[in-house]
C-alpha cells in the first residue's frame, strides 16, 4: 500500500483532533474529486515500517480522539489488507479512539467484501462517490449531499442505515 501523507492534529476529518492517513489508490474517478492525485495506487510513498511508526505514535497520544482513513479510498482493492489490519491493531490497543473512514463505496456495496469484523471496528463511514451536481458545502464532514455519515454500529445493530449527522 501506498500512502501520500499522514496529517497531524487535524479537525476537519472528523469529530476531535485526529490523525489522518491519506491512502494512495482509488477506482471511482470522481469528476472534479478533490484529491485527483491519490488515485494511482502506485503513486505517493510506500507504507512501510516507518510510517506505520509514525502513525500509530500519533495514534498513541492521549489528545488524539482517534484515525481517519481517507485518499484515495481506504477501500481499493489493493489496500484493503493493510487497512484492515491498522484497524484491528488500533481497536485492539487503543479501544476508545475513534476509527473514521471515507470510501466512495456505498454502505451496501461494503457489506459485500468488507468483513463483519473489520465493519464492526469502525465507528463511522462517510460512503458514496463525490457527486459535482449534488455539492454542498455546508455539509459536516462530506463534500456532497449523497454521501452519509453512517454510525456502522448502531447501523449493524438495528439493521438499517443510521446517520451520525444529516
Amino acid at each position: 500500500m501506498n500512502y501520500h501523507n499522514i496529517t497531524k492534529d487535524d479537525m476537519k476529518n472528523g469529530d476531535g483532533l485526529r490523525v489522518v492517513l491519506w491512502v494512495a489508490g482509488c477506482s471511482h474517478h470522481c469528476p472534479n474529486c478533490q484529491n485527483p492525485v491519490t488515485w494511482d495506487p502506485d503513486d505517493g510513498i510506500l507504507f512501510d515500517e516507518n510510517a506505520r511508526k509514525e502513525l500509530l505514535d500519533i495514534v498513541s497520544q492521549d489528545y488524539i480522539s482517534g484515525i481517519t482513513f481517507s485518499g484515495g479510498d481506504p477501500l481499493f482493492e489493493s489496500n484493503r489488507e493493510e487497512v484492515y489490519e491498522l484497524i484491528e491493531y488500533i481497536k485492539s490497543v487503543y479501544p476508545n479512539k475513534t476509527v473514521w473512514l471515507y470510501t466512495g463505496y456505498t454502505f451496501n456495496d461494503l457489506k459485500k467484501f468488507v468483513p463483519i469484523g473489520i465493519l464492526n471496528k469502525i465507528d463511522l463511514i462517510i460512503d458514496g462517490p463525490y457527486i459535482e451536481k449534488f455539492r454542498d458545502t455546508s455539509l459536516k464532514w462530506r463534500g456532497s449531499s449523497n454521501q452519509r455519515v453512517i454510525n456502522v454500529r448502531k447501523t449493524i445493530d438495528t439493521g438499517n442505515i443510521v446517520l451520525h449527522c444529516d
